[in-house]
Parts: C-alpha cells; sequence; structure tokens
C-alpha cells in the first residue's frame, strides 16, 4: 500500500487508481490502522456527529468562557441576522454563526472535534454542516467530505507541525481553511486537482497570519478568526471551481508554509509575547484577569 505523502503523489494515485481523494485517504488510513474501512468511516461520522453538537450547544449557549474574554457574540450575530439578513444571504449566516457557536463552545471548555486544532475548531464543521443542512448532502457524502479534508490536512502535517506554538495561527486557522475549502469543492462536484487547489489557494493567501493569544488563552484573537476564515474557505472553493489555479504548485506552497513558520519570531508563534497580546488593551487585560485568580 502507498501511504502519499505531498499532493503531487496523492494526485497521481488518484489518477492511476480512478478513485477520488477521500478513497485514496480512507484506504490508507485503514491499512496504517489496520481496520475495516466501514469501521473508519464509522468513526468519521461520530465526528460529524460531534460537530453538530457542537454547533447546537454554542448556538443556544448564553454562558461566557471562564475567563470572560469571549462568548455572546454568536447570540449578537443571530439577532443581528434575524433583523437584517446578510447580504451574502443565508449560506453566509449559517456559516459564520456555526464557526462562532463552534470556537465559543471550545473557549468554554465544551466538546468540539479539533480540526485539525481546537483553536481552528469553528471552519471545517461551518462549512460542512451548512452544506449538510442547505443542500441535504447525504450521510456518505458527509464522510467522504470530511476524510477528503483530513487527508488535506495530514498532507500538510508532514511538512507543517499543526500548531500556533510551531508556525503560527497559518498552521491553524489558515491549514483549517485549506481543509474545508477542499471539502467544499468536493461536496460541490470538483475534480481532485480542484479540491487541492482549493485548499491551497485559501493557503497561499493566510501565510504568515501569526498566533498571539490575548492573557494565553484561545479566545482572543482566535475565537472570531474561526468565522473569517471559514468565508476565506468559500471564498477558494469558488475560484478552484472556477478553474483558477495556484501559479504555485500546491507542494511548493506548503514548503512555504513551513518555512514563514521557521521564520516566524517566537513572538508570534503562541508565547503572547508580542502582537495583540502584548497591546495596551491586552497587557491590561492579562492584569484584571491575573487579579481574578
Amino acid at each position: 500500500m502507498i501511504i502519499t505523502e505531498t499532493f503531487e503523489e496523492l494526485l497521481s494515485e488518484c489518477k492511476k487508481n480512478k478513485q477520488s481523494i477521500y478513497e485514496q485517504a480512507q484506504a490508507e488510513e485503514a491499512f496504517v490502522q489496520d481496520l475495516a474501512v466501514d469501521y473508519l468511516r464509522d468513526i468519521v461520522y461520530r465526528n460529524i456527529c460531534a460537530m453538530k453538537e457542537c454547533i447546537q450547544n454554542g448556538i443556544k449557549s448564553k454562558e461566557l468562557s471562564k475567563s470572560g474574554l469571549s462568548g455572546g457574540d454568536c447570540k449578537k450575530l443571530q439577532a443581528h441576522f434575524k433583523n437584517s439578513p446578510a447580504l451574502f444571504g443565508k449560506f453566509f449566516e449559517k456559516i459564520t454563526v456555526y464557526a462562532l457557536a463552534s470556537a465559543e463552545e471550545n473557549a468554554r471548555m465544551g466538546k468540539i472535534v479539533a480540526c485539525p486544532t481546537a483553536g481552528s475548531c469553528g471552519i471545517v464543521p461551518a462549512v460542512l454542516i451548512t452544506m449538510v443542512e442547505e443542500e441535504n448532502i447525504s450521510k456518505d457524502i458527509q464522510i467522504n467530505g470530511l476524510i477528503t479534508a483530513g487527508k488535506i490536512g495530514q498532507v500538510i502535517s508532514n511538512k507543517v507541525r499543526l500548531a500556533g506554538a510551531a508556525a503560527g495561527c497559518q498552521a491553524e486557522c489558515g491549514v483549517a481553511s485549506g481543509m474545508a475549502a477542499g471539502l467544499l469543492t468536493y461536496l460541490r462536484g470538483g475534480s481532485n486537482e480542484k479540491v487541492v487547489y482549493a485548499a491551497i489557494l485559501a493557503i497561499k493567501n493566510i501565510l504568515g497570519l501569526t498566533c498571539d493569544p490575548v492573557c494565553g488563552l484561545v479566545e482572543v484573537p482566535c475565537v472570531k478568526r474561526n468565522p473569517f476564515l471559514a468565508v476565506h474557505a468559500v471564498t477558494a472553493s469558488e475560484m478552484a471551481l472556477a478553474g483558477i489555479v495556484s501559479k504555485i504548485p500546491p507542494d511548493e506552497v506548503v514548503d512555504v508554509l513551513a518555512r514563514t513558520g521557521n521564520l516566524m519570531s517566537p513572538v508570534l508563534k503562541e508565547t503572547s509575547q508580542g502582537g495583540l497580546a502584548k497591546t495596551k488593551t491586552g497587557i491590561e487585560l492579562e492584569k484584571q484577569l491575573a487579579d481574578k485568580l
């Protein structure tokens, strides 16, 4: 069994075997984990159900996080859309609300699906569950889509550690946006090549995004980045479906993602020593939180 580690290898194997990315990915994972494919797909679906549960809990909750730095914005956004529908329509409303709901639920220490990380947990679920509801996506196609997204993240993780502490938020919310873009492109009937290019278009336009959490907590600005980058994923998917490609090949973009992470100052990689964390307000919030403890 060939285990593909780059996008070039992945697309080549899929072409040779005349199969979709999810088929190659689930065959690889079943082989590596020594699991039956059906059992593996059941695990994936349980994750999808957990995503739905997280979104619903987040939508309903009025609770703030323990720090008080986040929570309540999802309710504000829902109320706003009720009184003033979004310019981009219902899909935009759901995707932004769902991404916020999941990210706030994470800040409240609720159950989430890290995809690929906790700080980026709202992006892939928001895109997937919105499509499921708006387009009546079948269970099997949902599973195929999430496996596709997972393979995108896995390929990138062969060269980049998917953590803000290692490569900044480009490796968390940025990669999540790429995963969501690829997932969406698959769900809308895009070819394997378009799936990969959607992911890469999303990632190449978020290179260098810092990880600078205020008070060292995955709340500010992390929570609000989730809806922004969920919408970013949709833009990338639309462009890929139109036949737009990245002039820089996918694997070279991943190489740049890795190099950018290595070049980034440690003060901008989840240390809370720079960026938004060390603004005047960020420092004051840190003092206030310390006084509470």
